[in-house]
């Protein structure tokens, strides 16, 4: 958080300088083309975190300052909005993350491509958070990769570790998971208008 000071004040928040003067659709675009949130999310997201209080109160604080706090959002938004607008990055995040450990998981790429994958997942993160200003310290950066980096060795062992022991694998949990799963996907069908 920037500060007590900035809570008063929107024009002392100095994070999205970097972006000033950069239209909505400018910066929406870069993002669609990079990652799967919009400008709308994003912005939204980080001024969620940056003034995050236990009641709640920043969704109207956000709202009602968010052309003064990023200066690519030209309206601004209801307390509402805000939340659907933070809700909509939470699940993006989530079903991003989904289909990328899916994709670990199966087996359909390899870990040196599994490495390339994520060394452009942090480079657009890097590129995002130098935008926006935030800043993290260099040990922290480091100590996320290494951390990132030893999860997805475990993820690449268990993966090869399931697919190898899944052909005779009748009647084991692994069928279990695979009903309730189905049984799951069913339910949702149609939720956000594709199967």
């Amino acid at each position: 958080m920037e500060g007590p000071d900035s809570i008063k004040d929107p024009n002392k928040y100095q994070k999205f300088k970097k972006v000033d003067g950069a239209t909505y659709q400018r910066v929406n675009q870069f993002l669609r083309k990079h990652t799967h949130i919009t400008a709308r999310e994003w912005a939204i997201a980080r001024l969620c975190a940056d003034f995050k209080t236990t009641s709640g109160s920043e969704m109207t604080f956000i709202g009602e300052n968010l052309p003064e706090l990023c200066p690519f959002m030209v309206d601004s938004y209801s307390p509402q909005a805000v939340n659907q607008a933070r809700s909509s990055f939470k699940k993006k995040v989530k079903k991003a993350g989904a289909t990328f450990f899916y994709g670990a998981m199966c087996g359909f790429f390899t870990a040196e491509e599994l490495d390339e994958i994520l060394f452009e997942a942090s480079e657009v993160a890097r590129f995002l958070l130098e935008v926006e200003g935030t800043s993290l310290n260099l040990d922290d950066e480091i100590d996320v990769e290494d951390r990132i980096t030893e999860v997805m060795r475990g993820v690449a062992e268990a993966a090869s570790v399931i697919l190898k022991a899944r052909p005779g694998q009748e009647g084991s949990q692994g069928e279990e998971a695979q009903e309730a799963g189905s049984r799951e996907m069913q339910t949702e069908e149609g939720e956000d208008g594709e199967p």
